[in-house]
């Protein structure tokens, strides 16, 4: 009991290791950044300690320095943080970590993970609503489960809207730099343009950033991810599908400054306010009154559970 009132009340030291990425990446980590860290500090007056790893073994390097210095909680963004985290939380006990979309099983992390299909299903009956072609696309980062997550509530959403629709698909690679190819997200929207498509999703990290621009000097459309991209070509970004990781984060550093943090897995969905699609100042002239009503109706279905969303890393499979 004296060790958990001496944390309670000793200075908080929240801290967050961002992915190769970076915090500026206009995506994932940018979100844990701008709704998480800023948004923290400003109304708590703590300063959350920040660390960009360069490559890969950084990452390690980063997480064990953080902790050797007494932070904690420590929020590490994104799945390949996993295997740091593992080894890390397992050499400091002591120190409380978080982990954004991965699940570590340690007495001492906690798990984040979004229902990314619930999300992806209302972009994806918006993507069927707004296009005239009755094609719409998906171009994605590394080709892993969580990914292969995005593409398939899409599907659902975009098929619940219009039974007839095609969805065209591709991955753009196999290794995180996946995340990071503007030039071959480009390529493969052009790719999906040529077949037809008019509306493309893309669950791509920076990759996405070529998707959009394809888009844009195309005349088509194209839905963000993680962070409200609206604002990123007005016109052409017809929504975004918004994983609300910096409130995430946030959460994690007030439980730790509350001392009622504790570790195991959360699932954060439509329900739980974990994702959601955007809708703003850049989008509004896209999104019909009619469109608006349909996609809110299909949120309100989907937390009731008259809409059961299918997701693909509970059988690795888009059967539904």
């Amino acid at each position: 009991m004296a060790m958990s009132s001496f944390a309670a009340f000793s200075a908080p030291k929240p801290a967050v290791i961002y992915d190769t990425a970076g915090k500026f990446d206009k995506s994932f980590n940018e979100a844990v950044f701008q709704n998480g860290v800023k948004v923290f500090e400003a109304d708590k007056g703590v300063k959350v300690r920040e660390f960009e790893p360069q490559n890969e073994a950084q990452r390690e390097q980063g997480l064990r320095r953080l902790a050797s210095r007494g932070f904690s909680p420590i929020v590490a963004v994104g799945f390949n943080m996993a295997s740091a985290i593992e080894k890390v939380a397992t050499e400091f006990p002591d120190i409380h970590f978080a982990i954004i979309d991965s699940v570590v099983d340690k007495p001492n992390v906690q798990s984040i993970v979004f229902k990314e299909h619930e999300g992806s299903f209302l972009v994806g009956a918006l993507a069927s609503k707004a296009s005239k072609t009755g094609t719409v696309g998906f171009v994605g980062g590394m080709d892993i489960p969580l990914i292969r997550k995005f593409e398939c509530g899409y599907e659902q959403g975009a098929k619940y809207a219009n039974s007839e629709a095609t969805v065209l698909q591709n991955m753009t690679g196999s290794t995180p730099a996946a995340f990071a190819d503007p030039a071959k997200g480009s390529e493969l929207a052009k790719s999906q343009f040529s077949k037809g498509a008019d509306v493309i999703y893309a669950a791509a990290g920076g990759t996405g950033l070529g998707v959009y621009q394809a888009a844009k000097d195309a005349g088509k459309f194209a839905i963000g991810v993680d962070a409200n991209q609206n604002h990123l070509h007005p016109g052409t970004m017809l929504t975004s599908m918004v994983k609300r990781v910096g409130v995430a984060a946030y959460k994690t550093w007030e439980e730790g400054m509350e001392g009622s943090w504790k570790p195991g897995i959360k699932v954060l969905g439509l329900k739980e306010g974990g994702v959601e699609w955007a809708l703003d100042e850049y989008n509004a002239d896209l999104i019909t009154p009619e469109m608006k009503a349909y996609v809110e109706s299909l949120k309100a279905d989907i937390i009731a559970g008259k809409i059961m969303v299918h997701d693909y890393m509970s059988d690795n499979t888009c059967t539904y």
